[in-house]
């Protein structure tokens, strides 16, 4: 059983972020994220995705501070070829204001996810379907048609005890597929099985996952990004599945966002 349909042999989400080794010197360890700086503070996931057209992030993350943006945002790109692309647009405008893009480290991009769980509530109007200035979302950007909320602007405090006292996020379109970011990067598909084998969802009768059914991103030589899409048996699973949100997998609280299997296989095929 594969859900999703990706090839034989791509390992999860294998072989990963790139197509072949760089300079061909031997592959070159490059996590493939990039640091954005002068962003309009009214910018959105919407926005940056449209300032990188043509490219494919597998991640965005606005920086917030407080609940409020900072003009700074992280993007997480398939392969390295691709983040070298994204570099070319440095000093290019979005809106009125020139942005700033930069290379950074994955230590950088993984404390901001971190950050990001302990953000206070953000405005209703951001997790509308539209991004919330009526504008159409991209296809790539949600599940359904919703895109998923800025990233950094979870509800609540993401409080200790493995975040069960945080709300949920507002409710959105599920189609079955779970994307999962803030994982430990030594995690393994049999952690991921047992974090959704909780008690808490017992009542759910949730039909259990399978190895197949996990697909979590790696970089080309087989390093984890933190990043993983998860396809439940229905829509209804994948829905249960969101109590998870900002529950704690060993010393990390995972995030959760509605995803699609389109958005899964993107990441999977990065740069393929």
């Amino acid at each position: 059983m594969n859900p999703m349909g990706f090839a034989p042999g791509m390992g999860g989400m294998g072989p990963g972020f790139g197509a072949g080794p760089r300079g061909g010197f031997g592959m070159e360890k490059v996590f493939p994220v990039v640091r954005l700086r002068g962003l309009p503070f009214n910018a959105n996931d919407f926005d940056i995705y449209e300032f990188f057209q043509g490219l494919e992030p597998v991640d965005v993350l606005i920086v917030r501070r407080d609940g409020r943006t900072t003009g700074e945002a992280y993007v997480l790109f398939g392969n390295p070829l691709q983040m070298d692309f994204a570099l070319q647009k440095n000093r290019q405008s979005m809106g009125r204001r020139y942005v700033e893009v930069f290379r950074s480290k994955k230590q950088d991009y993984y404390h901001a996810v971190t950050q990001a769980v302990n953000e206070p509530s953000a405005p209703q109007e951001f997790y509308n379907g539209d991004g919330g200035d009526g504008r159409p979302p991209p296809p790539h950007m949600g599940a359904g048609g919703a895109p998923p909320p800025p990233h950094g602007m979870a509800q609540g405090g993401g409080g200790g005890g493995g975040g069960g006292g945080a709300p949920p996020r507002p409710q959105q379109e599920h189609t079955g597929v779970l994307k999962m970011r803030g994982l430990p990067f030594n995690s393994t598909k049999d952690d991921i099985i047992t974090f959704y084998d909780d008690p808490s969802l017992a009542e759910f009768s949730m039909a259990p996952l399978v190895h197949d059914s996990i697909h979590i991103v790696t970089s080309l030589d087989g390093r984890p990004s933190g990043v993983a899409f998860v396809e439940f048996a229905s829509a209804e699973d994948s829905a249960a599945a969101m109590t998870k949100d900002r529950h704690s997998m060993g010393s990390r609280y995972v995030e959760l966002f509605p995803s699609s299997r389109e958005e899964a296989t993107r990441a999977a095929t990065a740069g393929r």
